[in-house]
């Protein structure tokens, strides 16, 4: 009984994966013949929703797709990415075609040309008008591939705003041509190139050329991120690669954490409350795509706030949150322990009594606001008191 239980849960999960991922065959105009297809939506994916998503296209998707929906599956479970439509691009023995670039500058040429054409002119246009996308899309290339995604980068307007280069067989005077590229950049673009020690010779001294060229660019449009890993050969690079790409390509979505919260919050020059909404901005900027700021980060910012003894932060923050959620008696708890500090004591215990009014904070209770409010009732009358005797 227990193992039939076993495989009908086990037939359930691969029911659930497969129903996720769709199998289209597109018809080409630019390359005259049936293109296949693999794109995997979210989990909870809504096309009546309002909710965009940013757009992974995986070439050689017939061994790279799994890797990459993989990585992406298991960051957003954790909230570290954006939910991602990831498209898969079967090339099988047409790769050899859709790679084709000519000698001297390593661009695409002829049927490489076209292949290009098929992705900038078809397929962009048609999975934007097909699904829910934002803005933000990323291009992950393996090998001659990874030569082949930088010719996106030379549009006027970059098709692709993130790429993922995995050990890229960098062709001709490509790397040449990309540094240059990326050092005029008016656009933000984030670039991860990746080798190891036990990479391909001639593949990996190229790429570690090329590191040392962006390295020294200095534009505040590239994010720029560089790995080298150990006891990897050119194949099985591919899976710690993606991690640490997704990883970085989209640490400006996770939550606040530890290393930022020291680095760049209690540095900042300015309220936090500034700190937090040009962050946000930025996220609804570079990925297209709206999040909301929790009420965690929020306490965050107050802990950081005290420390800086920012009585100024910790007010605009509480009138932020009350922006936010004005429900929450989280923005005049801390509005009202800003009065509080700056001795306006009728005030405080005021908006004291206004929070007990809204819905509970997750780390602080009724009975300690309301124990509070006693105690500074009481601080007042002796005050008063004091006053008048004197």
């Amino acid at each position: 009984m227990k193992q039939t239980l076993t495989l009908i849960m086990l037939f359930i999960m691969s029911w659930s994966i497969s129903s996720q991922v769709i199998f289209e065959e597109y018809q080409s105009r630019q390359l005259n013949s049936k293109r296949q297809l693999k794109i995997k939506l979210p989990d909870n994916y809504d096309p009546e929703s309002e909710l965009k998503h940013p757009v992974i296209v995986v070439f050689d998707g017939e061994y790279l797709f799994g890797p990459v929906n993989g990585q992406v599956s298991f960051q957003t479970y954790f909230d570290e990415m954006p939910e991602s439509i990831i498209v898969g691009v079967y090339q099988g023995k047409e790769r050899f075609y859709d790679s084709f670039y000519d000698e001297v500058s390593g661009l695409p040429f002829e049927s490489g040309q076209r292949f290009y054409n098929f992705v900038a002119q078809e397929l962009i246009p048609y999975i934007d008008a097909n699904y829910n996308t934002s803005k933000f899309k990323v291009a992950v290339g393996h090998n001659i591939m990874g030569n082949f995604i930088n010719a996106f980068l030379f549009h006027d307007t970059p098709i692709f705003q993130a790429y993922i280069n995995l050990s890229p067989d960098f062709q001709g005077k490509m790397n040449d041509n990309v540094a240059t590229r990326l050092e005029w950049l008016e656009d933000d673009i984030f670039y991860y190139m990746a080798t190891s020690d036990k990479d391909i010779k001639r593949i990996k001294e190229k790429i570690q050329t090329t590191n040392q060229q962006l390295n020294a660019l200095d534009n505040q449009k590239l994010t720029y991120y560089y790995d080298e890993l150990k006891g990897d050969s050119h194949y099985q690079l591919v899976t710690g690669a993606l991690s640490k790409a997704m990883d970085r390509i989209f640490e400006l979505y996770k939550p606040l954490d530890e290393k930022e919260l020291r680095e760049k919050v209690l540095p900042y020059e300015g309220t936090l409350d500034d700190y937090i909404v040009d962050r946000y901005e930025r996220i609804d900027d570079l990925f297209g795509i709206f999040k909301p700021i929790s009420e965690e980060e929020l306490q965050q910012l107050v802990i950081i706030a005290e420390e800086r003894k920012d009585l100024e932060s910790v007010y605009k923050i509480g009138k932020l949150a009350n922006k936010l959620n004005p429900n929450s008696s989280f923005g005049t708890y801390h509005m009202a322990l800003y009065a509080e500090k700056l001795g306006k004591t009728k005030k405080a215990v005021k908006l004291y009594e206004s929070a007990l009014t809204l819905e509970d904070m997750s780390h602080i209770d009724r009975e300690f606001i309301l124990s509070h409010v006693e105690d500074l009732k009481i601080a007042e009358d002796d005050t008063e008191v004091e006053d008048d005797e004197n």
